[in-house]
Formats: structure tokens, C-alpha cells, sequence
């Protein structure tokens, strides 16, 4: 299986942190955000990777020809930030042939069962299955509404007025339906640009494990406290 990894950002919200490493490489106690995502993959069969990058790339670079993880790792470097969908249509030919893929976003640190998740979508073949999870403040997420099925029928990125709590989790299982939906815009964004064109199409995975986006220092801090590792219990 193959996932795209999500890096590219330039993690501004964690500076100064993010001043000399990128936000992908910080520690989580004392282990680099990379490093956790790479072993996930590595637990749930997920042999190749393509990571895309911008600041600090040359720190990924090094990071990955040192600890490979026993992963294939592609590294694309983008020197204009083309956005996660524009990373997905830039690097569409990786997938080509591929009858679905991993979308990854770095900055969420988190242990998902990617098996069942995995499963469920076998089962229900949607255009699309995404991680969602419970947010106390969903005017800052992307927000789905779903049936009674699982079916999401609405989604609305960072809405003014939330319709419910459950947001995208950065963890997605896409397939080639998702590619042929991406506008010729730069930047282009799978929030603003893909999902809400699916709705009815996707299918919710609810994540009840540890998940947190660790986009802020407050988030950031917390985690360092209450991550408590990867514990996945393979089938």
C-alpha cells in the first residue's frame, strides 16, 4: 500500500520551534513527529510513502536517508507551496494503477486502528473513507454531517456556523475519484477543494484513540503530556 504524507507546511503557529526544524521533525517526547507516522505505516503494511516538504527540506532529506524506517520513502520538494490537493495532482502518476491510498497530514499525532478503517472501506467503497473524531471547537475544522449509514452528507471547512462536532481527522483512504476532482488552481486544497464535491460519495471511520493536530505550541505542550505511544494491535 502506499500513503501520501503531508509535510510541507511551514508550522508558523509553532515558532520558534519551527524556526530550524520543520514542523514534521519536532519531538514527541523525545521522538520526531516523522519518525511515529513513518512506524504506523510500517504496523499496518504501508510500505511506500511520499512525503512532500518546503521548509527545512534538506533536514527531512538527511532524517530519512539516516532512519529509513525499512519504508520506501519519496521525498517531493515543492518550492511553491501547492497545497494537499495540489500535492495529490502533482504526484497523481505515483498512484497511478492504484485502486486506493493513505492520505496523511504530519501535523496530527495520533494512533488509529487503519485496519478496521481500512476494512470498512473494502466493505463500503466509497470515492472516500475519512477519520473523524469529536472537537470541542469545530468552527477551527473541517466539519462533516453524516446519516444514519455513515454516509457523509455535508462538509463545510472551518464553517462560521458548525451543523455538528465531528471533524476530519487528517487521515483518509482516496482513491482515483478524488484525483479527477481537483481544480487547476494553486494552491489547492482537499478541504476547500475536494470533499465538499463528495459529499454523499464518503463515508465516515469514527477515531476514539489518542488524536491531537499539533499545529499549535498549546497543542504541541499537551501532547508532550499525555501521548502515550504506539500501542496498535495488529490482526
Amino acid at each position: 500500500m502506499k500513503a501520501f504524507l503531508l509535510a510541507a507546511g511551514h508550522g508558523t503557529r509553532l515558532r520558534p520551534i519551527t524556526d530550524n526544524i520543520p514542523k514534521c521533525l519536532v519531538p514527541i517526547r523525545g521522538t520526531p513527529l516523522l519518525s511515529i507516522w513513518l512506524q504506523l505505516c510500517k504496523q499496518f503494511g504501508i510500505d511506500e510513502v511520499l512525503i512532500n516538504v518546503h521548509a527545512h527540506a534538506s533536514s527531512v532529506r538527511e532524517f530519512l536517508q539516516q532512519r529509513g524506517n525499512g519504508i520506501r520513502a519519496e521525498l517531493t520538494e515543492e518550492k511553491q507551496l501547492l497545497g494537499s490537493a495540489g500535492t495529490l495532482r502533482a504526484n497523481g502518476d505515483w498512484v497511478a494503477g492504484e485502486e486506493l491510498f493513505w492520505i496523511f497530514y504530519a501535523d496530527v499525532l495520533c494512533r488509529p486502528d487503519l485496519t478496521s478503517m481500512l476494512r470498512l472501506h473494502l466493505q463500503r467503497r466509497p470515492a472516500a473513507t475519512l477519520g473523524i473524531y469529536e472537537v470541542p471547537d469545530p468552527s477551527r475544522c473541517g466539519i462533516v454531517t453524516t446519516d444514519e449509514n455513515g454516509v457523509i452528507q455535508q462538509f463545510v471547512e472551518k464553517p462560521a456556523v458548525p451543523t455538528s462536532n465531528l471533524a476530519f481527522a487528517g487521515v483518509m483512504i482516496g482513491t482515483p475519484e478524488i484525483l479527477s476532482r481537483i481544480p487547476a488552481v494553486t494552491p489547492a486544497d482537499i478541504g476547500f477543494h475536494i470533499l465538499p464535491q463528495l459529499t454523499g460519495r464518503m463515508i465516515g471511520f469514527p477515531i476514539r484513540d489518542y488524536l491531537i493536530d499539533i499545529g499549535t505550541i498549546e497543542n504541541y505542550q499537551n501532547a508532550q503530556q499525555t501521548w502515550p505511544g504506539l500501542s496498535v494491535q495488529l490482526e
